[in-house]
């Protein structure tokens, strides 16, 4: 399948802020994250949900219906060119589960950002409006909010201005698990996520497609468990043709997630390159959600096939 590409930002751009998961850890953090967008000339307009401290649960930001509400707004309202989300946490998919996708024009794609908890949100613009989407930092998290001289922030901005200059990410700290190279789809985020969408009409196969996946604050044996149910679910990963592993942070010993990682996924007979520098805790590279590539295990490099966001429009909304 092939997925709608956004258009480039351009300066002057309106970009809307939201949760869609829990409240934003730190206020401060924030309104330095809309300081940064603003010196790269873009126009962030603050939504509800990103001010809510947790009214209704201390984990949720507004209500589920609130934070429906404001995603649809921004996802159909012709006046944002993008939507960066603010934060992660919990709640993406209370959140999903009262989404009107009718009210959103399929035919006008969006740049939408974020990671974490926000995996589920990507996963579900993949199935429902068919846009390609940015795996990357949020407003108000570390690698964001610290300003504009951020490696986080300024991957993800030439990626927003200059998709053109940017065809190929490259991981000199990575390994090789299984070598070789394979090309596909560009799918994935973080694994818990992904998991937690077996079974729902947001969920998106990998078939044909190069799976990344990262996570954070797991437990081995519960990375364990999440690992063997990908295995399980046989409807999601068949015909897989690459692997790419991200960070695995403060998930225990790192040797025995190492170990973890090979047995679960080195016997699949595709490329799986492990240790790349996308994902929690780490300077992060933004990985774009469907778009066709090419993996070189041995090389450690993702080569773009097409370009991830097509030219900028002339003018926006």
């Amino acid at each position: 399948m092939t997925l709608l590409r956004p258009p480039a930002l351009r300066p002057g751009d309106t970009i809307a802020v939201l949760c869609a998961s829990s409240p934003v850890p730190s206020r401060r953090h924030l309104e330095s994250g809309l300081r940064a967008m603003e010196s790269v000339g873009l126009r962030p307009e603050v939504f509800d949900t990103a001010r809510d401290t947790g009214s209704r649960y201390d984990y949720l930001a507004g209500t589920d219906a609130e934070r429906a509400a404001d995603l649809t707004r921004a996802l159909s309202d012709p006046k944002y060119a993008g939507v960066f989300l603010a934060c992660g946490g919990y709640g993406a998919q209370r959140t999903l589960e009262l989404m009107d996708w009718s009210r959103v024009d399929a035919s006008a794609p969006k740049v939408v950002v974020g990671y974490s908890d926000v995996t589920a949100l990507l996963e579900a613009i993949a199935v429902k409006v068919g846009w390609v989407s940015l795996f990357g930092p949020m407003v108000a998290c570390s690698g964001f909010w610290q300003g504009p001289g951020e490696y986080d922030f300024k991957e993800l901005m030439k990626l927003l201005y200059t998709p053109s200059a940017v065809r190929r990410l490259t991981f000199p700290g990575s390994r090789v698990l299984v070598p070789g190279a394979a090309e596909g789809l560009t799918l994935g985020g973080t694994a818990t996520l992904i998991a937690a969408n077996f079974g729902t009409d947001t969920s998106y196969p990998v078939r044909d497609g190069i799976l990344f996946l990262e996570d954070v604050d797991e437990l081995p044996f519960r990375l364990d468990r999440i690992f063997t149910q990908f295995r399980r679910a046989k409807a999601y990963l068949d015909g897989v043709r690459g692997i790419i592993l991200g960070t695995f942070t403060e998930s225990g010993d790192p040797e025995h997630v190492d170990r973890l990682l090979a047995e679960r996924f080195g016997d699949l007979g595709v490329p799986v390159l492990a240790g790349v520098n996308i994902g929690h805790n780490c300077e992060m590279q933004t990985y774009p959600v469907g778009v066709r590539a090419r993996l070189d295990a041995d090389a450690g490099t993702l080569t773009f096939l097409d370009q991830v966001l097509a030219e900028p429009q002339s003018v926006h909304g």
